[in-house]
């Protein structure tokens, strides 16, 4: 299993927190400080123009994947700040946690590691982590026909085309 980490910044609510929850089944490693985030991983940033692909697997192996946990505001500030290396923004898929059911591109922490490692085909490692929460399987389910074009792609460059052929066709 990649490793995967969580910048966590306390700013949600700790009883919907799927990072916390993470963190406490032993899916992910929480780190308080954000000098600490591996600067090698897969940095998960909405801003980013290169896409996750399957071509960001050996990162993945090797340095596994970060996700920043806390406000818009504090992401943008994190990511002008701190120059990380492998930044990825995730393609197009709906959201099937509770808060944001239903939402294109609100995915929750959980969802957002299980996107990543599907697309970098860590296909078991994604599915193993849909036993943290009722509702994760159903995110694979809604969204399994994107994630495996996603998987199936070359670059980054395909992930986008692909998003922008269903988006068109949708």
């Amino acid at each position: 299993m990649p490793k995967l980490f969580i910048y966590h910044a306390n700013q949600c609510n700790p009883k919907k927190c799927t990072s916390l929850k993470m963190a406490k089944m032993n899916k992910a490693i929480l780190l308080k400080n954000p000098y600490k985030v591996p600067k090698n991983s897969i940095i998960l940033n909405p801003f980013s123009e290169k896409a996750i692909s399957p071509e960001d697997r050996k990162i993945v192996e090797k340095f596994g994947i970060t996700t920043l946990d806390c406000s818009w505001k504090e992401a943008e500030l994190m990511f002008k700040k701190f120059k990380f290396k492998n930044q990825r923004a995730l393609p197009y898929l709906i959201a099937c946690n509770p808060v944001n059911y239903g939402k294109p591109c609100m995915l929750s922490t959980l969802e957002a590691f299980i996107a990543a490692l599907y697309i970098t085909n860590f296909k078991e490692e994604a599915l193993n982590l849909t036993g943290c929460f009722k509702w994760a399987e159903t995110f694979i389910n809604v969204n399994y026909e994107l994630l495996e074009r996603y998987s199936q792609a070359k670059n980054s460059t395909d992930i986008i085309k692909i998003q922008e052929e269903y988006l068109k066709n949708k």
